[in-house]
């Protein structure tokens, strides 16, 4: 039974999301606090975090931070901060969602379900094709990490999952709205702000100048496309 965390002070959506959850085999640990969510979050072995912005104590935006320093597993925001900057600000610190209140438990179970399936599917273990080495990147799929001209660089989860769906569909251009599908697993229209702050990050990472990416290139009007 996979393991979740969701940290909400508000205790009736918090035990909503919960039984939503539970009836769909998960099993759900709660904290309302910053603080306990997060001593939880790092000591506990979940397989995913649902994570609210404004909580007593730390707020969720440190909380992921410190989070994602040492863990890399799926992590969810859910928030009724709507504001662009909020979702640029959640996503850029390693988050792999942002969800804005109201929404329905339904869609919730929905991407989690999706988040943990990509997660597996991406991290399974193929020994033949395990590694995959291109323009002076080595990725490992099984450890999932990235060396990048013989150094260790950090990726989050989705930022790892982009990077290898790119280099798997090399020289082909891919739309945002396939890249949503693909990797966040959702059959909805692309949430500009979620792959635009991914691709950004992405070429900070494997760009030698990013504002000039030689690699992974922006087609106006299309998409994006992994030149190899």
């Amino acid at each position: 039974m996979k393991k979740i965390l969701l940290i909400e002070d508000e205790v009736s959506i918090a035990e909503l999301q919960r039984d939503y959850l539970e009836i769909s085999d998960f099993s759900v640990d709660i904290q309302h606090t910053g603080d306990a969510g997060l001593q939880q979050a790092l000591q506990g072995n979940y397989h995913l975090i649902i994570l609210d912005i404004m909580l007593p104590g730390l707020n969720g935006f440190e909380i992921c931070k410190q989070i994602r320093a040492v863990k890399n597993i799926p992590i969810l925001f859910v928030s009724a901060k709507k504001e662009d900057i909020d979702k640029i600000r959640g996503l850029g610190l390693g988050a792999d969602d942002y969800i804005t209140k109201p929404f329905s438990p339904s869609e919730l179970v929905a991407r989690v379900k999706a988040h943990l399936a990509r997660y597996e599917r991406l991290s399974g273990s193929h020994p033949k094709s395990n590694s995959i080495y291109v323009h002076g990147i080595s990725i490992d799929k099984s450890a999932r990490r990235v060396h990048i001209n013989g150094e260790v660089v950090p990726f989050t989860t989705k930022e790892f999952d982009t990077l290898v769906f790119f280099v798997m569909h090399p020289n082909q251009v891919l739309s945002k709205e396939q890249l949503y599908e693909n990797i966040w697993g959702l059959e909805s229209a692309a949430d500009v702000s979620t792959v635009t702050v991914h691709i950004r990050k992405l070429r900070e990472k494997i760009e030698r100048n990013p504002a000039h990416p030689k690699f992974l290139e922006t087609v106006w009007g299309a998409g994006y496309r992994f030149n190899v």
